[in-house]
């Protein structure tokens, strides 16, 4: 019994165990000592145990290395996209200085072409204006509101038109400075454009100012040549200020520039003005004996010599001999010398169809063909021909028909204060 539980246990005895390898006729014999199977089986634990952790080591030591090569594609990608962002802001902010500098730029070039084509609408309405002024100075003190509405207007014109406009010039040219030094980095973008929206607003409204007056010019210019031609059309006498002459030539759309055509209607009122202002300068409208008294109208009386009723084509303005007569109008002389029942005659061409008569003169002072101005002393009063005293005798006909003197009297009266 005690044999048999020493033989089960194994290594209590110390007996060699044979391992007996056959390979046909051949056999080995391997004897497996119990002491070094122990050591064997802890190597090839060993050496299993090594594989296995070299194994897992590199398996994660791959997957170590494939996490830290995401890891920085992640961060490169990430990196390479900060730099697309940042690429990107750049762009836009170097896109929005680009827009910002060219429309500083663009409103420069405005606020210059509008301070040019302001320059040159003050030289030309400072021309009209000028011209007006030179002809119609002396109306601004004789004339009242009523009588000549387009003297006030004038007026404000010259003093408040020129001088806004040489404002808004003095202010655009400080502006032209700025295209050469402008920067634009935010701030002073923002700056330059308020600045320069201002400018440009300052200039709409300098133009629109402009357009004001020169609107106000045109119609007090029409309006005191409607007044004048009222007045000379009051004589009797025809005036063709608004006739239409044969024209012609190939259609040119005209310019929609509201300046342009403001300035059109302008020079329109201020020609048929100076049309009507020549008329009435050539026409007989002055007094041949300033300050002496009417001692006979034209029309139906009684004949001083036959004491029966006759026409007086004329008016006597009562003078003493040796007085001055004056010529009622610019002219050209057509008659000077003795005509009958006019004693010593005066005769005056002023065009139109319309001349003067001075009649009874002690001396004539003037030759056939001369031309006279307004004014002009043409001879002495006296009492040639058929007279009862010395006395002026003055007559207007138009077309050879004998009118009212007193007609071209009066309006030359009311013409005074517009041609002075």
């Amino acid at each position: 019994m005690t044999e048999a539980r020493t033989n089960l246990a194994f290594g209590k005895k110390r007996k060699q165990h044979v391992l007996i390898l056959a390979s046909g006729e051949k056999v080995r014999h391997v004897t497996i000592r119990p002491l070094l199977v122990i050591p064997t089986l802890l190597i090839i634990l060993v050496m299993s145990l090594g594989f296995i952790g070299s194994t897992a080591y590199l398996v994660f030591r791959d997957d170590m290395l494939g996490a830290m090569i995401a890891r920085q594609s992640r961060m490169q990608k990430d990196y390479e996209d900060r730099i697309a962002a940042l690429r990107s802001q750049v762009d836009q902010i170097t896109s929005r200085q680009l827009l910002d500098q060219q429309a500083v730029e663009k409103k420069v070039e405005t606020l210059l072409a509008q301070q040019n084509a302001l320059s040159f609408r003050h030289g030309r309405a400072n021309e009209l204006l000028n011209e007006e002024d030179t002809r119609s100075a002396p109306d601004e003190q004789s004339v009242t509101p009523s009588a000549n509405p387009f003297a006030p207007q004038k007026k404000a014109s010259l003093s408040g038109g020129a001088s806004a406009i040489d404002r808004a010039l003095r202010g655009a040219e400080k502006g032209s400075t700025l295209k050469g030094s402008l920067t634009y980095s935010d701030n002073r973008d923002a700056v330059s454009g308020r600045a320069l929206t201002r400018m440009l607003v300052s200039l709409n409204r300098i133009e629109s100012d402009q357009l004001g007056r020169i609107a106000s010019l045109t119609i007090g210019a029409k309006s005191r040549a409607d007044a004048m031609a009222d007045i000379i059309r009051s004589t009797g006498l025809k005036i063709d200020d608004k006739a239409d002459d044969a024209v012609g030539g190939p259609f040119v759309e005209a310019s929609t520039n509201p300046f342009q055509a403001s300035l059109a209607d302008l020079d329109n009122a201020l020609d048929r003005l100076e049309t009507v202002r020549g008329t009435a300068e050539r026409l007989p409208l002055g007094n041949p004996a300033p300050g002496r008294d009417i001692t006979s109208r034209f029309g139906n009386r009684m004949d001083p010599f036959l004491g029966r009723p006759a026409l007086h084509t004329g008016i006597d303005f009562r003078a003493e001999t040796g007085a001055d007569v004056r010529a009622t109008g610019a002219g050209t002389v057509s008659f000077a010398g003795y005509s009958g029942g006019y004693g010593n005659m005066v005769e005056v061409d002023h065009g139109k169809g319309v001349t003067t008569r001075y009649g009874h003169l002690s001396q004539i002072l003037v030759r056939t063909g001369e031309k006279i101005e307004l004014s002009d002393v043409i001879g002495k009063a006296g009492s040639t021909g058929r007279s009862t005293g010395p006395h002026v005798h003055y007559e207007v006909r138009l077309n050879d028909e004998a009118v009212d003197p007193m007609r071209f009297l009066v309006a030359g009266t009311e013409l005074k204060t517009y041609l002075q």
